[in-house]
């Protein structure tokens, strides 16, 4: 395959502006009929408040220090556009099947001039901001970016700047009272950034490959996987270990080939292979060995490879903070969301898009370049992070890209995360950096498709067996016994699960209502009950397991200290997420228009059909433990050491107040369940009926 084409994304400058959209390259402009903002207007008009500008830790308790001012301050103010209602209003109107204007998607140009920011709106903020003494350092449709000393930032914004200890030990700035904006402008701004300098970082949600395997730098360390295992759910039983539950278990499985997914969700034969549709897929850096990789994956599976045109690549300037981030960690998941997708969508084009880095700001300026420049017709993101400690300031910029790529027909499936409820009490919760039971976001958003986990059992012959919940309770063997009396104790024995739950920043939308059990949609992570029902994910779920989990090929570190290509076994939802964006690929091209956009009130209509898998916890009968037993080795990157074994119970996603449990019906771990052989045909023909 020939290289890549290749192209270039860029975040702070006015060259940033879609094509058709010239008022966002007015960052020199600063004068307007009416809004033209003065330090004399400041000075006699009002301010309103910016709400969600203060984070929850920035009190006098926590304070640190006083304001640094010889401290360069780096912000960006959000623009709300003409008309913001008007958007989320017609993003609901062209998402729902009953509307008039169902699926009368606009392009990236007709969104902007019905919705975005006008040239008045830019040049009344850039006015205002200049006069307060910061420098414009960049314009886009989106934000105003500037930078200046503290105390000028201080006044532009009305509050004072000081440093705090956030939860878990690090020191940030951050506004001590809420940001106030003068009343003339206040209309034209969505929020404010950069006062908190708290940098949030997202995970890739990858699961089954020991931290430890993955070097801050560099390609990732190879993953050898110790036999025994099976090729298929039940070919081979542990009968030399340990009994669990008055049986040998079974042997794990040594991942699953694009094939047998493919036949497991019915895909065996299907002519439908998402032509037409583009699929972006957006992580942090971009793996050097894509899509090389691919075709060598295919090659190996014998599977179809990418074409020479299939594959696209948007990149950023330059990429920062790869230590911290571990950048190699992102190659594996970069890899694997190439070939899960093109497994389920192998006539599907593919848009890679990176971002510079791991936080929450850089992969935003990715989703914004996705849909500003309409790079995909559905986009995975096998990404996340917690939602304690975020405010609207980091959630509303979100979901206004959110709101725009639905009028525009892109639809964002995001991965709900491998550590169930995010409990801080696992050694997984701990690593998300959840200080609480809590959901993840941005799955969590009104605006997203979140895809959580199961376990698959795909027998032989590549037939679909049944499916649980994901969430593993691990016990190591110990001489000729379980170390612990099998499941364990929680949440020692806990290794990791689909996420899911009820969100505490977003209420319920209003497809989940009827279909999400009250008592989902109430209960909050505390405990407490809620009086306004809220937002409970996810909403669909796949294969993540890692017990059960799929063949991915990648070019690592081998243990001969040289590069190679080699096959090894994976999870997470990062493999779920894929999956489902490649079947909705899959639908969209049936429908005949390659866009489906938001499509979330097209799921919750499907509710109960044909169309899932209804996964609960007991799919053996109620009662039935489900256990299989995996071989590791110590030193997993050489395929050294010790063989440890150990025996994963499945369908176990946490316990007490972090419990989630696959049941009838929807439920906080599985959604509305896993898609069956008719998921696509009956996705496609809910579309074309609408």
């Amino acid at each position: 395959m020939k290289a890549a084409r290749r192209h270039q994304y860029r975040g702070l400058t006015a060259t940033a502006c879609a094509g058709a959209l010239a008022i966002a390259c007015l960052a020199g402009v600063t004068t307007s009929a009416g809004l033209l903002w003065t330090a004399a207007a400041q000075a006699s008009a009002g301010r309103v408040q910016v709400a969600g500008t203060r984070p929850a830790w920035a009190v006098p308790a926590r304070l640190a220090a006083l304001p640094d001012t010889a401290r360069t301050v780096t912000a960006r103010v959000y623009l709300a556009g003409r008309d913001p209602a008007g958007l989320a209003a017609y993003a609901t109107a062209v998402s729902d099947p009953r509307s008039r204007s169902f699926r009368k998607f606009l392009t990236s140009s007709q969104e902007q001039q019905r919705f975005g920011p006008t040239s008045a709106q830019v040049s009344a903020v850039t006015g205002w901001l200049r006069s307060a003494g910061l420098r414009v350092t960049g314009v886009t449709r989106h934000y105003v970016a500037v930078s200046g000393s503290v105390a000028a930032a201080q006044d532009a914004f009305a509050v004072r700047l000081a440093s705090f200890r956030v939860p878990g030990g690090a020191v940030a700035m951050a506004p001590e009272q809420t940001v106030t904006v003068p009343a003339a402008v206040r209309s034209a701004v969505l929020t404010v950034t950069g006062l908190d300098t708290e940098t949030i970082m997202m995970q890739p949600t990858i699961a089954g490959v020991p931290d430890s395997t993955r070097p801050q730098a560099g390609l990732p360390s190879a993953f050898y996987t110790a036999g025994p295992c099976s090729r298929y759910y039940g070919q081979h039983r542990a009968t030399t270990e340990p009994k669990a539950y008055g049986s040998h278990a079974l042997w794990a499985v040594c991942g699953y080939s694009p094939q047998q997914i493919r036949g497991a969700y019915g895909l065996t034969g299907s002519k439908t292979t998402g032509s037409g549709v583009t699929v972006a897929i957006v992580d942090a850096y971009s793996s050097p060995t894509m899509p090389a990789d691919a075709n060598a994956y295919a090659k190996a599976t014998g599977f179809a490879g990418l074409s020479q045109s299939q594959f696209q690549q948007s990149l950023p300037g330059s990429f920062d903070q790869q230590s911290a981030c571990g950048a190699s960690s992102w190659y594996e998941e970069e890899t694997l969301d190439i070939e899960a997708v093109h497994t389920m969508a192998p006539g599907a084009n593919i848009e890679y898009v990176a971002a510079s880095d791991c936080t929450l700001q850089s992969l935003l300026d990715a989703i914004t370049s996705v849909v500003d420049n309409q790079l995909g017709d559905v986009v995975t993101d096998s990404w996340t992070g917690v939602e304690d400690g975020l405010t609207s300031s980091d959630t509303s910029e979100f979901d206004q890209v959110f709101e725009q790529g639905a009028t525009e027909g892109i639809g964002f499936d995001f991965a709900a995360g491998d550590c169930g409820y995010n409990s801080p009490k696992t050694s997984c919760g701990q690593a998300a950096g959840s200080g609480q039971v809590q959901v993840n976001f941005p799955t969590s958003s009104q605006w997203v498709t979140g895809v959580g986990g199961t376990a698959l059992a795909i027998g032989k012959g590549a037939k679909y067996e049944w499916e649980t919940g994901w969430g593993d309770m691990v016990v190591p063997q110990d001489g000729s016994k379980w170390k612990h009396t099998p499941p364990g104790s929680y949440p020692s024995d806990y290794a990791f699960g689909g996420g899911g739950g009820t969100s505490t920043l977003y209420t319920q939308p209003s497809w989940q209502a009827g279909v999400v059990p009250k008592a989902l949609a109430t209960r909050l992570p505390s405990g407490r009950i809620a009086k306004t029902p809220m937002r409970v994910v996810p909403d669909v779920a796949l294969d993540a397991d890692p017990a059960t989990g799929f063949l991915i090929g990648e070019t690592v570190r081998l243990r001969n200290g040289k590069d190679g290509f080699m096959l090894s076994r994976v999870g997470g939802t990062s493999l779920a997420t894929p999956l489902f964006a490649g079947l909705e690929a899959d639908a969209a091209a049936l429908s005949g228009s390659n866009q489906l956009g938001f499509i979330d009130p097209l799921l919750y209509q499907l509710a109960g059909t044909a169309a899932f898998h209804d996964v609960t916890d007991s799919p053996l009968g109620h009662g039935v433990r489900i256990a299989l037993v995996r071989n590791e080795w110590a030193n997993s990157a050489k395929g050294t050491g010790k063989i440890d074994t150990t025996l994963y119970t499945l369908g176990m996603d946490g316990s007490g107040g972090a419990a989630l449990q696959a049941t009838k019906g929807y439920d906080n771990v599985t959604g509305l369940g896993s898609p069956t052989a008719k998921f696509v045909a009956d996705l496609a023909a809910a579309a074309s009926s609408g």
